[in-house]
């Protein structure tokens, strides 16, 4: 059976777009379940990590250096970011990948910046230029960081780890800022054209999971998490640009696209014409569809998403 499982934003992102009148009375018509919204509950309903969490450092360590050393954790990202100062505070405008990282940047600032870790118990490197890690002592407390999807363009203050643990890493965050605004390679990333890399972004800790199952076989994905993920659970994992339409069950991961109209256009249209089609948005909107709803003639088209 043609089975397709679409991982997509929050559907607010399809506010005021109005839908082709298949989609709406294909959705209308659709099984429809609230569920717990935020990227970990949206990706535990399609994997089976034991023990249960999504520990996106492990699992891109994983990705990056292989499970043996991926299994000397645990790890948690400390991603190169720019943070910028504004009238109501600071606010997050980039991380990792999304500042034009190369192996120069590591290579200038991890030798600055190891000697504050070391002191603290942990170990940093950047075996990717956009994924810098902190291996940890086997329970470390760790306060819940806030990953860069959900941060990024807001208050930085908005999303500060609360609680006794989250003193320790203030104050680290608070040291790192001071090294790096003062590391004469930002000021050649500046002469280039580039924008500093100012501060760390902590998120994603934890250890590797001891098993990893999918629902689908075969995942699409360009988070590096979800194919790191993948890769534990000897699925097949591939970017999304490797998706073909003739594959009869997979997961698709488009939580990244940006532009909804293309979504509705190249993916959710197509996708009506499979057997089973689940569209599972970020926000907790959840569509199953199948051939057989197509009957339910009583049921309204959903001509619109909310806000």
């Amino acid at each position: 059976m043609s089975r397709l499982t679409l991982l997509l934003p929050p559907s607010s992102r399809f506010a005021g777009i109005e839908l082709p009148s298949a989609l709406a009375q294909a959705l209308g018509r659709a099984d429809r379940l609230q569920v717990e919204p935020g990227e970990s509950a949206q990706l535990a309903r399609h994997f089976d990590l034991l023990p249960r969490g999504w520990p996106s450092a492990a699992l891109t360590r994983l990705l990056d250096m292989g499970e043996a050393d991926a299994r000397h954790g645990p790890w948690l990202r400390a991603d190169p970011a720019h943070i910028r100062p504004d009238i109501n505070g600071a606010r997050l405008l980039g991380v990792g990948a999304s500042l034009g990282l190369d192996a120069a940047d590591a290579e200038a600032l991890l030798p600055a910046l190891r000697p504050l870790f070391g002191d603290a118990g942990f170990i940093l490197d950047a075996p990717h230029p956009a994924r810098w890690y902190l291996r940890l002592p086997a329970g470390t407390p760790l306060p819940a960081f806030a990953s860069p999807d959900i941060a990024l363009g807001d208050d930085v203050f908005e999303h500060a780890p609360h609680g006794d643990a989250a003193r320790r890493w203030r104050a680290l965050e608070s040291e790192a800022q001071v090294i790096l605004h003062n590391h004469p390679h930002n000021a050649a990333r500046a002469a280039a054209g580039r924008v500093a890399i100012n501060a760390l972004w902590f998120w994603g800790g934890g250890a590797l999971p001891d098993t990893v199952s999918g629902h689908a076989p075969i995942i699409y994905s360009d988070d590096p998490a979800v194919l790191g993920a993948a890769r534990l659970g000897k699925l097949q994992g591939m970017g999304v640009q490797a998706f073909r339409p003739e594959v009869e069950e997979a997961l698709v991961d488009l939580r990244d696209q940006r532009d909804a109209r293309a979504l509705v256009q190249a993916w959710l249209l197509p996708a009506l014409q499979r057997a089973e089609l689940t569209c599972d948005f970020a926000d907790g909107h959840l569509f199953r569809l199948r051939r057989g709803q197509r009957w339910r003639l009583w049921r309204r088209p959903l001509t619109a998403f909310q806000e």
